[in-house]
C-alpha cells in the first residue's frame, strides 16, 4: 500500500467504522440509562412494575398476561418478562437467568449484538420487571444518520485526489523527466499552498541545476576545440626547443605559447563565472557612472597604447542592484573590444543614459563595423567575424561572450549594431533608481 490515496481511502472507512461503532456504544449506553430510575423513562418501568405484581397478586397469571400483552399492544416493538428474584418466569415457569444477567451486566448494554435488557425491581423486592425495548427505531435512525457519511467520504477523497495527490503525481513526472536529463522540465505550479511552494522551489533548485550544467558542459566543449591549437605550438615549441641551437628564441616561444595558454584558460574560468547564480552572488547597489568612470580610468593605459581616447558622457546618474566585480568585468570586456578595434588615434565614445528598461550604455568605435549577418555572433565564444581579429588583436575571443553572459545575469540585455562608423555595443540593466 504505497499510494497516499490508497492510504486516505481506508483510513477514512475506519475512522467510520470507529465512529459508527463508538456511536452505536453511546447510544446504547443512554438508552439504558434513561430506563433506569430517575431518570427520563425510569418512572414509567416503575409503574409498570408495580402493576404487574398488583394484577398477578389479584389476579394470578392470567391477569398479568392480560396487562402484559395490554402494555405490548401500547408499546409495539417492547417486550417485557416478569420474573422471580431467582430469575423464574412467573407466567410460563422457564428459567430466564441468562436474560436477568445481561440485564445486570453493563458490558452487555454495551454490546452492540445484544438485545437491551432493563430489569426493574417492584417495590417489595419479590419480582423483577425484565424490559427489552424496541431497538429497530434506534438503528433506523443510526443506519440512516450513518448513511450520509460514505456519500461524504467519496466526495472527499475525489477532492483529495485533485487537490493532493494529481499536483504529487505531476511534481514526480516533471522530476523523473528532470533526472531522465530533461533539464528544461520544469511544474510551473501557481498554487498559493504548501504544494505550491514545493513545486516553485523544485524548478528554482532545477534552474540552478540547469544553469550550472550548462556552463559546465560549455566550458567543456570550448575548452576541448579551442586548446587545441595552443598546445600543438607548445608541443612544436618544446621540440623546436630541444633540437634548436638558438635555445634563448626557443624558450621565448615555449613561455610566449605558455602565457596564451595561461590567458585562455583565465577567460574560460570567467565566462563559466558569468553563468553563475545571480542569487548566490554578493549583490550590492552600484553606482553606475561611478563604475563606468573607474574603467575608464582602468583602460586607458590600453587606449593611449593605441593613441585612442575615451570619451565618457553621463546623462543620467542610475544605480543598480547588481554584483559589482561581475557587472564591471562585463563592461570593461566591451570597452576593452572596443579599443582592440579601433582605428589608431581615435575616439571611443562611452555613455550612460535611461531608457525604459532602465540603465543605458553604450560603447562605440570608429573602427570598420561588423557585417550586419554577424552582429549576434560575435557574441559567441571563440567567434571571430575575420581575420583581422586574432589572438594577437583581440585576446581569444571571449569578452563580449563573458560580457553577454554577465549581462545576462543581471536580467539585462546586451546587443551589438553598426554605428556607421564603427561598432556600438548597447547594453540595458535593470536600475532601482536614479540619483
Amino acid at each position: 500500500m504505497r499510494s497516499i490515496y490508497t492510504k486516505t481511502q481506508i483510513s477514512s472507512l475506519v475512522i467510520l467504522a470507529l465512529s459508527f461503532l463508538v456511536f452505536i456504544l453511546i447510544a446504547r449506553a443512554n438508552l439504558g440509562r434513561s430506563f433506569e430510575q430517575g431518570m427520563a423513562y425510569g418512572g414509567l418501568l416503575d409503574e409498570q412494575s408495580a402493576e404487574a405484581e398488583r394484577q398477578f397478586d389479584l389476579g394470578g397469571r392470567d391477569a398479568l398476561a392480560k396487562y402484559l400483552n395490554f402494555v405490548a399492544r401500547q408499546y409495539p416493538g417492547t417486550r417485557r418478562l416478569f420474573v422471580d428474584s431467582k430469575g423464574k418466569n412467573v407466567l410460563t415457569g422457564a428459567n430466564e437467568a441468562k436474560q436477568l444477567a445481561r440485564a445486570s451486566s453493563t458490558v452487555a448494554r454495551l454490546n452492540p449484538f445484544l438485545q437491551i435488557a432493563i430489569r426493574q425491581t417492584t417495590p417489595d423486592g419479590k419480582y423483577i420487571l425484565l424490559f427489552e425495548p424496541a431497538t429497530s427505531g434506534i438503528k433506523n435512525s443510526i443506519l440512516s444518520y450513518f448513511a450520509i457519511l460514505p456519500v461524504a467520504i467519496v466526495l472527499l477523497c475525489i477532492t483529495f485526489r485533485y487537490q493532493f495527490v494529481l499536483p504529487l503525481l505531476q511534481l514526480t513526472a516533471v522530476v523523473r523527466r528532470f533526472g531522465g536529463a530533461d533539464l528544461g522540465a520544469r511544474l510551473g505550479s501557481k498554487r498559493k499552498d504548501e504544494l505550491g511552494e514545493l513545486g516553485r522551489a523544485f524548478d528554482d533548485m532545477a534552474g540552478r541545476i540547469e544553469t550550472l550544467l550548462n556552463a559546465e558542459r560549455r566550458l567543456l566543449q570550448d575548452i576541448s576545440h579551442e586548446l587545441r591549437s595552443p598546445l600543438a605550438r607548445l608541443k612544436f615549441a618544446t621540440e623546436l626547443a630541444r633540437t634548436s641551437s638558438d635555445g634563448d628564441a626557443a624558450f621565448v616561444r615555449v613561455n610566449k605559447e605558455i602565457d596564451r595558454l595561461t590567458e585562455l584558460i583565465q577567460s574560460l574560468i570567467q565566462v563559466t563565472r558569468a553563468e553563475g547564480d545571480l542569487t548566490a552572488r554578493n549583490l550590492e547597489t552600484v553606482h553606475a557612472h561611478e563604475l563606468l568612470k573607474e574603467i575608464v580610468d582602468d583602460s586607458e593605459i590600453e587606449a593611449r597604447r593605441r593613441s585612442c581616447r575615451l570619451n565618457l558622457t553621463v546623462s543620467h546618474e542610475l544605480t543598480l542592484c547588481a554584483d559589482r566585480e561581475l557587472l564591471r568585468r562585463a563592461i570593461e570586456n566591451v570597452v576593452r573590444n572596443a579599443i582592440y578595434h579601433a582605428p589608431e588615434r581615435t575616439d571611443i565614445e562611452i555613455e550612460l543614459g535611461y531608457s525604459s528598461a532602465g540603465a543605458f550604455i553604450s560603447v562605440r568605435d570608429s573602427g570598420s563595423g561588423v557585417p550586419d549577418e554577424h552582429l549576434e555572433a560575435i557574441f559567441r565564444p571563440f567567434y571571430r567575424v575575420d581575420d583581422s581579429r586574432t589572438e594577437a588583436t583581440g585576446g581569444v575571443g571571449l569578452g563580449l561572450a563573458i560580457a553577454e553572459r554577465a549581462i545576462r545575469v543581471h536580467h539585462g540585455n546586451v546587443w551589438a549594431e553598426n554605428g556607421n562608423p564603427g561598432l556600438r555595443v548597447c547594453i540595458e540593466l535593470p536600475s532601482t533608481g536614479r540619483i
